[in-house]
């Protein structure tokens, strides 16, 4: 069967802090100042995507504080924070950092006095802030963990977008998956990876990448590697697109069974994510870039609310229906014919 040994890609454990700081200052281009305990940085580890607003731990319930999520600080929390006396202060947040806490960001620009940092040097809680708004710095921040925790698979097969539907193209080596890439792309499509394809679980979405070595390059038996993005320009690679088809191709006689109606709507699960499956036999002659192509306007027209098969099959019953209604009145299958004078 098909991907039936999927190789799953462990997700990753835990991230250091310091290295989660530099890939957001280098990915995301955020701006960050090191307040505290920045030293320790490299022996804090953020074990999970989540992220936690300390507001009910500054105030001293703890039963259920989640200290092993990144600490998001903002306004709401320093301005508490500002209305207690300096002893509450003091206490309050010893209390938070008194956890194993993994890191605290302070967003908005936010600031604390000396005294209060100086806490969370003392117990190795690294502080940064950032000048993001808490709301933004969140959404980012959380979407870039997501990614670094994902759960990814590795698939042999040929990723492509053709007119912006993501479609796998799968079988076994040497039916012509490449073939097939290399004629959509001429045709103004565009190539995510061949030969090799990484899947990312994120939000039960599939996202399809390349890995850094075979990326925007392509395998063709009889030629050898060729460099699309040099041959054929940058619009005709992406480096990422959302898998949301899976067309496996089959030689004629090694397929038991070929549907003739599109009624039958087979899944492939990958990931725990269950992708439409296309079972396309070909022939010597077929045209199978055009199918592909035809797959994904199926796609869109499904997409918006449009099923062929089944429109089709409503008509048929509705021919039917009427047939029995006519009695014995025969009918010809067209009535009229207009001129023809050209």
């Amino acid at each position: 069967m098909l991907f039936d040994n999927q190789e799953i890609i462990p997700r990753r454990e835990k991230v250091q802090v310091s290295a989660l700081v530099d890939r957001l200052k280098s990915t995301l281009k955020l701006n960050f100042e090191s307040l505290a305990a920045v030293d320790n940085a490299d022996n804090k580890y953020i074990v999970e995507a989540d992220l936690h607003r300390p507001g009910l731990a500054l105030s001293g319930y703890v039963d259920l504080f989640t200290y092993q999520r990144i600490q998001i600080i903002g306004n709401t929390e320093c301005r508490y924070l500002r209305n207690l006396t300096e002893t509450e202060m003091m206490s309050s947040f010893e209390q938070l950092v008194s956890f194993d806490i993994p890191v605290i960001f302070l967003t908005d620009n936010n600031n604390l006095p000396k005294k209060v940092l100086k806490l969370a040097e003392q117990h190795k809680v690294p502080v940064y802030r950032t000048d993001v708004e808490t709301t933004k710095f969140m959404y980012q921040l959380r979407d870039f963990l997501e990614d670094l925790f994902a759960v990814q698979t590795m698939l042999h097969g040929t990723m492509v977008d053709v007119y912006g539907i993501g479609i796998l193209i799968a079988g076994k080596s040497g039916i012509g998956k490449s073939e097939v890439a290399l004629d959509l792309v001429e045709r103004g499509h565009r190539l995510v990876s061949d030969d090799v394809v990484i899947l990312t679980k994120k939000n039960n979405v599939l996202m399809a990448s390349a890995t850094e070595m075979n990326k925007h390059f392509m395998e063709i038996r009889g030629l050898g590697v060729v460099d699309v993005m040099s041959m054929f320009g940058i619009r005709s690679v992406r480096y990422q697109k959302r898998l949301e088809v899976v067309l496996e191709l089959s030689l004629w006689e090694n397929t038991e069974k070929v549907d003739r109606t599109g009624l039958d709507n087979d899944t492939i699960g990958i990931l725990g994510t269950n992708i439409p499956l296309i079972h396309l036999p070909i022939t010597a002659g077929k045209n199978i870039t055009v199918i592909a192509e035809v797959i994904a306007m199926n796609y869109l027209l499904k997409h918006y609310g449009y099923d062929a098969a089944k429109a089709f099959q409503e008509k048929v019953k509705k021919h039917i229906s009427q047939k029995k209604n006519r009695g014995d009145m025969p009918k010809r299958a067209i009535e009229y014919f207009e001129g023809d004078f050209e």
